[in-house]
């Protein structure tokens, strides 16, 4: 698989793992019945292919299980993308609050919890053996007419946790704004290494 290909999985895991202190119990949905995509971020990228750059807003919502609660996360979110190697995706609270900031750029990854006041940062090629292990399941809805998709449904049976993401507002093939890709550590934020969250952290 390509560094992009760990990037999207890494990123969707991740997260998952930030969405904490916003969950509501929530009555279990089945699990829709997929067969296991070999490389998603391959299929993910061809999804958007057709475009060199995007702007959407999103609508974002994780269904997991810790300890045996079923839980929601519903967030707002905004999509950044830009050929060839650019992706950022920012996760805030209904209320406004940011809740996580996932950027890559060039190999290089970079997750942010505001809450936290803490960034992991790292280079994808570093997690591979730990991303191979996770059987994801991807999806994708392009409406008719359409150049990219409007929904990306993500899977992780071994976590039980599902993600979907519907994009609005959709700009394509226009200019970004000049920080889309640009990230500055704010005062007191502590850098960890990316290794160093992957290992401690775990849903349960």
């Amino acid at each position: 698989m390509t560094r992009k290909t760990w990037f999207v999985i890494l990123s969707l895991f991740l997260m998952v793992l930030f969405l904490a202190g916003c969950a509501k119990k929530m009555v279990r949905i089945p699990s829709v019945e997929a067969p296991p995509v070999k490389d998603p971020m391959a299929q993910l990228l061809e999804a958007f292919s057709s475009v060199e750059s995007l702007q959407a807003k999103a609508s974002i919502r994780v269904d997991t299980v810790r300890k045996g609660q079923e839980y929601k996360f519903l967030l707002n979110g905004l999509v950044y993308y830009e050929k060839p190697d650019k992706l950022r995706i920012l996760g805030y609270h209904p209320f406004g609050m940011g809740v996580f900031d996932i950027l890559y750029r060039g190999g290089e990854f970079l997750v942010f919890s505001p809450l936290q006041n803490r960034v992991y940062t790292g280079e994808i090629s570093e997690f591979r053996d730990l991303i191979a292990k996770a059987n994801i399941r991807i999806s994708t809805e392009k409406p008719e007419g359409s150049e990219v998709p409007n929904r990306i449904r993500i899977e992780m049976p071994e976590k039980e946790t599902r993600l979907d993401m519907k994009l609005k507002e959709i700009s394509v093939n226009r200019p970004l704004p000049e920080n889309s890709f640009e990230w500055d550590a704010p005062e007191g934020v502590e850098i960890k290494p990316l290794a160093q969250f992957l290992k401690g952290k775990k849903l349960e």
